[in-house]
């Protein structure tokens, strides 16, 4: 039996990538809140330990410390052949959407979701609307990308989906607008039986 315990946030767009993956797999596992708002010196001393930069999500499994969302998520799909790692074909799908994620949405949606909480403060001239331009190159690639099956892995969604879903649950909060296509996989996303709120996955 696998011993799966997840540290994790529900303002952390990439400790909701795992825990979807994880409730989309079926797996049970513990979750710990941690605050990522407050001094990471007050943080668990066993989230310490485990997590090097002290950041979330931090995945134990068996014990073993599994840092940085798409390392994660590889991780879950290559070793228990699940969410696309049942196939080479899924997992070498996965690992491209992950990298594009990384490099695209992953970086512009977090920071235009933050310059709105901190109505702009600390953000350079012109920040804004070039993360926003960012963004917009990139609705057209997801529509790219997603072609016209139901999820980014096709009939099913994989742990690629589980990627692009951690940040883009929130462009709403970002100011930004999905591309039919965008909006028609988030509606899927939302549907989906082991999808739960941010809140729900990490509640404290």
């Amino acid at each position: 039996m696998t011993d799966l315990l997840l540290f994790g946030h529900p303002d952390s767009g990439h400790a909701c990538k795992v825990a979807l993956a994880l409730s989309m797999a079926g797996f049970d596992h513990k979750t710990q809140w941690v605050d990522i708002w407050a001094d990471p010196a007050t943080r668990p001393a066993e989230f310490l330990a485990a997590s090097p930069f002290a950041e979330v999500p931090c995945l134990m499994i068996n014990g073993v410390a599994h840092v940085q969302s798409g390392a994660i998520l590889m991780e879950i799909a290559s070793r228990f052949g699940v969410l696309g790692g049942e196939s080479a074909e899924g997992l070498r799908r996965g690992r491209e959407i992950l990298m594009w994620e990384a490099n695209r949405i992953g970086m512009c949606v977090p920071q235009l979701k933050e310059a709105r909480r901190v109505q702009n403060e600390g953000f350079p001239d012109g920040a804004i609307e070039w993360l926003t331009i960012r963004f917009n190159a990139d609705v057209k690639n997801f529509d790219r990308l997603l072609g016209d099956a139901n999820f980014l892995h096709g009939a099913f969604p994989g742990f690629g989906d589980c990627a692009v879903w951690g940040y883009t649950q929130w462009l709403a909060v970002a100011g930004l607008e999905p591309s039919a296509k965008m909006a028609g996989w988030l509606d899927r996303m939302r549907a989906h039986p082991a999808m739960k709120t941010p809140a729900q996955f990490f509640p404290q």
